[in-house]
């Protein structure tokens, strides 16, 4: 006997890969801005955690092309109308925007993403008129290595902290007012979603597939649009008899 209880179902959103980028990063950029604050003989370790990131960051740029469903970034590449429509709350039906990255969660990701490789950039070519030069500087000018030292250790660096902050009060935010844990689904990798009973009786499994879905929709309404096409040319034909 099949049930019309609604329940809930396991669905792979985010990949290893993707998990283990994310928590890497998170620690790379930590260990750079503490060895940074501590200096002396920790600035090794502040190039060395520097050079992880660019490596992370390269790897996310690809990943984000040839990576999983939701760590692709076009999964999460939204026209300025849909963040109208997200801040005013008119989620329309086929949005999944809670599926992977939200309208706002794609701002935080793809803001981040870039004030990083500015940062790591300008570390490259930063010159601290102490003991420690980027590995690049000779390729530039001094004029350019000076405001580039002066990014990397003012503007770059107090941006970096503000768009940490803010994420982690988003993140609290969903977890204390809209009862959404955005931390475990980074751990494990699953998001749980809702199966809704079928009106006829089945269950329809909602999420399980989603670019099927979509598809299969398209290739519904295009049917139903030439059913109709056909239907009005069958009209018109006995309209003229």
């Amino acid at each position: 006997m099949i049930s019309n209880t609604p329940s809930t179902q396991a669905v792979r959103i985010w990949d290893l890969p993707t998990r283990l980028f994310h928590w890497l990063l998170a620690a790379a950029v930590v260990g750079s801005v503490v060895s940074a604050k501590i200096g002396g003989n920790a600035m090794l370790w502040h190039f060395r955690l520097g050079y992880l990131v660019l490596t992370l960051l390269a790897f996310r740029l690809l990943w984000g092309i040839v990576g999983g469903r939701w760590s692709r970034f076009s999964s999460f590449v939204y026209a300025p109308s849909t963040y109208i429509r997200y801040l005013k709350g008119d989620s329309p039906p086929g949005s999944f925007w809670d599926v992977g990255h939200n309208p706002l969660g794609a701002l935080s990701v793809f803001g981040l993403l870039a004030i990083l490789l500015v940062q790591v950039a300008t570390g490259l070519v930063a010159d601290d008129e102490i003991a420690n030069t980027g590995p690049l500087i000779r390729f530039v000018s001094g004029s350019t290595s000076s405001l580039a030292t002066s990014w990397h250790r003012q503007w770059g660096q107090w941006i970096i902290l503000a768009l940490v902050a803010l994420h982690v009060m988003a993140i609290a935010f969903y977890f204390f007012k809209k009862r959404k844990n955005l931390v475990a689904p980074m751990l494990h990798g699953d998001k749980f979603f809702v199966r809704q009973p079928h009106p006829m009786g089945g269950l329809l499994v909602l999420f399980s597939d989603i670019t099927d879905e979509l598809k299969l929709k398209s290739q519904y309404n295009a049917q139903i649009q030439v059913q109709q096409a056909t239907l009005d040319k069958l009209n018109d034909a006995v309209a003229v008899f």
